[in-house]
């Protein structure tokens, strides 16, 4: 048995490094759990903090919680590279998102209307407008939509960022996966027990698994897979992409997150499926057909990678942030197209979890006493 902490964490992926490392700087001795850190949805996340673009009916609670944590994302992004001097290619690049057909178009100036009415910076333009602001469109384009604020930012090198400054913390991760919590006689979790067998006593657990949280408890996440590809501009100086580029092509939606670097990340599928990680002909010839329907001009790129990962849904699409309704066990899981847009709001939630011993009362919405959890463990 190893020596007890204040808090375990379960999954390290941006959601379970973020709050590990805002526990940790509030003095709580925290060890994170995970056997490959950063290797699920985070591996193949793009990156885009789409609180506007990512607004759909019926989410207006989802919303608001991505509207507060895309305006905590320039801090926390900041407070991180100066931390460990890391770039995390953070950077306002806004939003162009267009429709390929009047069928599109109508669905687009739905959503345009939605959001306006929630308040959200949105503003219709002439295609003849998102020609100039991204000449590679292609040439059937229906209608357009320009969101100026938004900003995108590269998962990959915030994850290493955050690995890098809980290093410097003292923060242990542990590279095992975690197969049970560990129960009291009066049921509480107070800890957990790692595939060979290791107890590892902790005053409270924190599930920060995606998908894979169910597996430890009764809450209802599910995996919904996701298949997307790099590109490399690098090498390409005709293709000039700039903006992140959204759109729905005969209403199948696809996106396309040009880095400064050239890469250009293009997803994604969304699939109700087992998280295989199997990249699929089928799913890589949908995100490529629809495109090169907008930007024509990738059919030029050198493809670098092929990602099939799985999203951690749940049945409302609502995040799971704070106390389970079991003792010794908290929630943060179920982020599904929003985790890396909600990873600042999420670490601060639990950094006043665990401070004032209650979630601040804007953050309800994710609340997970909507859902009723389960452990299966033993006592210690």
């Amino acid at each position: 048995m190893s020596a007890s902490v204040d808090v375990a964490v379960v999954g390290c992926g941006i959601i379970g490094a973020a709050a590990a490392w805002r526990l940790s700087q509030r003095g709580l001795t925290v060890t994170c759990f995970d056997p490959a850190p950063g290797d699920g949805a985070t591996h193949a996340a793009a990156g885009m903090l789409a609180d506007v673009t990512e607004a759909e009916f019926g989410e207006d609670r989802l919303t608001a919680l991505n509207v507060a944590s895309a305006r905590a994302w320039p801090d926390f992004a900041a407070e991180l590279s100066s931390a460990t001097g890391a770039d995390l290619a953070f950077r306002r690049t806004g939003t162009l998102t267009v429709a390929y057909d009047s069928g599109d178009r109508q669905q687009l100036r739905r959503l345009l209307s939605l959001r306006r009415d929630l308040g959200l910076p949105i503003e219709e333009i002439t295609v003849d407008d998102a020609r100039g602001l991204e000449p590679l469109l292609g040439p059937r384009i229906a209608g357009a939509t320009w969101t100026p604020d938004e900003h995108q930012v590269d998962p990959r090198r915030v994850h290493a960022a955050l690995l890098a400054v809980l290093a410097d913390l003292g923060v242990a991760v542990v590279r095992r996966r975690v197969t049970e919590l560990q129960l009291t006689p009066s049921g509480t979790v107070n800890g957990v027990v790692d595939e060979t067998g290791e107890r590892h006593p902790a005053g409270s657990v924190l599930l920060a698994a995606g998908w894979a949280s169910r597996e430890l408890t009764g809450v209802p996440t599910r995996p919904v897979k996701g298949q997307l590809l790099r590109l490399d501009a690098s090498g390409q100086p005709g293709f000039t992409l700039s903006r992140v580029v959204r759109g729905f092509v005969q209403a199948r939606s696809v996106y396309l997150v040009p880095r400064a670097d050239g890469e250009v990340v293009v997803g994604a599928t969304s699939e109700e499926q087992p998280d295989d990680r199997q990249v699929t002909a089928g799913g890589t010839f949908a995100v490529l057909r629809d495109a090169r329907a907008l930007v024509p001009g990738i059919d030029e790129l050198p493809v670098t990678e092929l990602t099939a990962r799985a999203r951690p849904g749940s049945p409302d699409n609502l995040p799971l942030i704070g106390d389970s309704g079991i003792p010794g066990l908290v929630l943060a899981t179920g982020h599904y197209r929003n985790g890396i847009l909600l990873a600042p709001l999420t670490a601060s939630v639990l950094a006043a979890r665990y401070g004032a011993g209650t979630v601040p009362e804007w953050a309800t919405a994710a609340d997970p006493s909507r859902f009723a959890a389960t452990v299966t463990g033993g006592p210690t």
